[in-house]
């Protein structure tokens, strides 16, 4: 089997520590993640109870400090926990996961007050409150300047209207860190971001969404309607939050491309063990010249991407500035995890069309990655920026 331990990559990247979180990650999805998620998917949500689970466990706390709660860990250790989550084959339980863990949290971690780290961040890191962040619009989103939300100072509170779509967390979320523009002459300087929680009067969850995959991940368009939120959830410096949008950013694309390798992985093996197991014309599928070669093309491919996420994360636990590569990361993840999720469902032929196939799932569930986070064309263009 095609399997990361018959891959020395890793060795050139991780330590003890990371060697020991991948093993109980990969422990934890096989008996706490795979035996449930089918009904996960249907009830299309991530019960609350393994957020809780994970965070008794550490999972939810890696990166943060210890006096939070957390294990004090680097970028290699958030790129373990994105890919053996992506390896579970339910990316919308990873999903649920990763936004909590490293785009929605981290703002807090990143631009919060001291208040409001002590308030909040042990919460989170043991998942009694789940985060999400709302920035991405009707009509805004990998375009973040061109978001509409207003907020408007009242007194000691912002007056919040809009609408925030395609919110991951959004209808069991309890937290909502929400970007509203709150003027400035420069559009990157008239947005700020606001803790909003949860029975906010004004704040209401829409609807949740119908999505094509990542069914087991709640997914709202929220709507703020003269929601008055106190000025001392401001997070961060008011006009400041464009800056800290695209500051976590980089890490956000950096564990999407982790996530994809964990999928693009798990795809890869599972069809390795059916082209071996199934026959054709007198001899299993694997004694095929040409499926041979394009796996062995795109294992290849894979292997490449492999390398390039884990050197970045190795140079950004070290400061470097790792912009450009992060924008290539997530564009060149984003479509191979496709790529390879094509293929695989092709040389599972019409068991590969079917739902009770996991392929069929995983392939749904891959359509979003070179979308969400940065679509393809914009990453490709902040690389083209940096040349």
């Amino acid at each position: 089997m095609l399997g990361f331990d018959a891959i020395t990559s890793g060795d050139l990247y991780f330590n003890d520590t990371h060697h020991m979180l991948r093993a109980q990650l990969r422990r934890f999805v096989a008996e706490e993640i795979k035996p449930y998620a089918d009904q996960w998917e249907i009830d299309g949500l991530t019960p609350r109870a393994l957020l809780r689970q994970m965070g008794e466990l550490g999972f939810l706390g890696i990166r943060y400090p210890e006096a939070f709660g957390g294990s004090d860990m680097d970028q290699m250790a958030s790129v373990v926990l994105a890919e053996e989550l992506g390896r579970c084959t339910y990316a919308g339980v990873a999903i649920t996961a990763l936004v909590h863990t490293d785009m929605a949290s981290v703002h807090i971690f990143n631009a919060g007050s001291a208040a409001q780290k002590a308030a909040w961040l042990p919460r989170c890191i043991a998942g009694e409150v789940i985060t999400a962040v709302a920035v991405t619009e009707p009509g805004a989103g990998s375009d973040v300047k061109g978001i509409r939300t207003t907020a408007r100072r009242d007194g000691d509170v912002f007056v919040l209207n809009g609408t925030k779509m395609f919110i991951t967390n959004g209808v069991h979320g309890d937290l909502y860190c929400v970007a509203a523009k709150t003027g400035g002459e420069r559009a990157s300087q008239s947005v700020t971001m606001f803790l909003v929680e949860k029975g906010t009067p004004g704040f209401t969850v829409s609807r949740a969404l119908d999505k094509h995959g990542w069914r087991s991940s709640d997914t709202a368009e929220l709507s703020f309607a003269d929601a008055r939120v106190p000025a001392e959830n401001v997070l961060g410096v008011e006009g400041r939050g464009f800056y800290e949008i695209m500051k976590n950013f980089q890490n956000e694309r950096l564990v999407l491309g982790a996530m994809c390798l964990g999928e693009a992985q798990a795809a890869m093996e599972m069809t390795l063990d059916y082209l071996r197991a199934r026959s054709a014309f007198g001899a299993p599928l694997w004694e095929k010249q040409a499926i041979r070669q394009r796996m062995a093309a795109l294992a290849a491919r894979i292997e490449a991407a492999r390398h390039l996420v884990y050197g970045t994360a190795a140079r950004a636990a070290k400061g470097a500035d790792v912009v450009r590569e992060v924008s290539m990361i997530k564009a060149l993840c984003g479509e191979l995890v496709n790529d390879v999720m094509y293929a695989c469902v092709q040389f599972h032929g019409g068991m590969g069309f079917m739902r009770e196939s996991p392929i069929e799932r995983m392939a749904r569930d891959a359509r979003v990655q070179s979308i969400g986070g940065g679509a393809t064309e914009v990453m490709l263009e902040e690389v083209a920026r940096r040349l």
